[in-house]
């Protein structure tokens, strides 16, 4: 690994979308938390989400991102919305997003539709776990999520489908960054 940097991730592939949850009211805290619509991770990282997103496109799907970098204060905010560590972790600048090394995603077909899968984003019912079951339909894109994101060297997170960390993130230390300063 030769840049621990951060990179907005469409400079790792332009067709992928990005729709920050949190930069929105659309989230389980009902507020804007980010003051960004910028998705950026560490370089390394980026690059392998643009490598899982070129696997993806050659079997008609692209990479929807509702979450990547996330700033400790950030964290701060969402954990004292659900102070429960299975879906939301404790504020820690060496930890998943906020080291900038994981990422909330799903599939979307080429147009940009989100395909189905087996719960929405943040959903804190237990439909996150990834042995929950589903439909055909939803394990057949479960699976193709999973294979690419597998392949391009990240692993899921148990408690939420959605979530994938770098398999290289313990080389990563703590870094922070400001996502306004590599908006286009």
């Amino acid at each position: 690994m030769t840049d621990t940097g951060f990179m907005n991730i469409q400079d790792a592939d332009p067709d992928i979308i990005v729709d920050l949850k949190y930069a929105t009211t659309d989230n389980f805290t009902g507020k804007v938390i980010y003051d960004f619509t910028t998705a950026i991770a560490r370089t390394g990282t980026a690059q392998k989400l643009g490598a899982a997103s070129r696997l993806l496109k050659q079997k008609g799907y692209r990479l929807k991102v509702w979450d990547a970098f996330r700033p400790v204060t950030a964290q701060a905010k969402l954990f004292d919305v659900v102070s429960d560590p299975t879906w939301v972790a404790k504020p820690n600048p060496n930890y998943s997003h906020q080291k900038g090394v994981t990422f909330d995603l799903t599939l979307t077909d080429m147009a940009g539709h989100e395909v189905e899968m087996q719960s929405g984003f943040d959903d804190f019912t237990g439909k996150a776990v990834r042995d929950y079951p589903r439909t055909a339909t939803q394990e057949a894109n479960y699976q193709t999520l999973l294979q690419a994101m597998t392949e391009a060297g990240f692993v899921g997170y148990e408690n939420e489908w959605w979530d994938y960390r770098d398999t290289e993130m313990d080389s990563y230390g703590p870094l922070q960054a400001d996502p306004n300063d590599y908006a286009h």
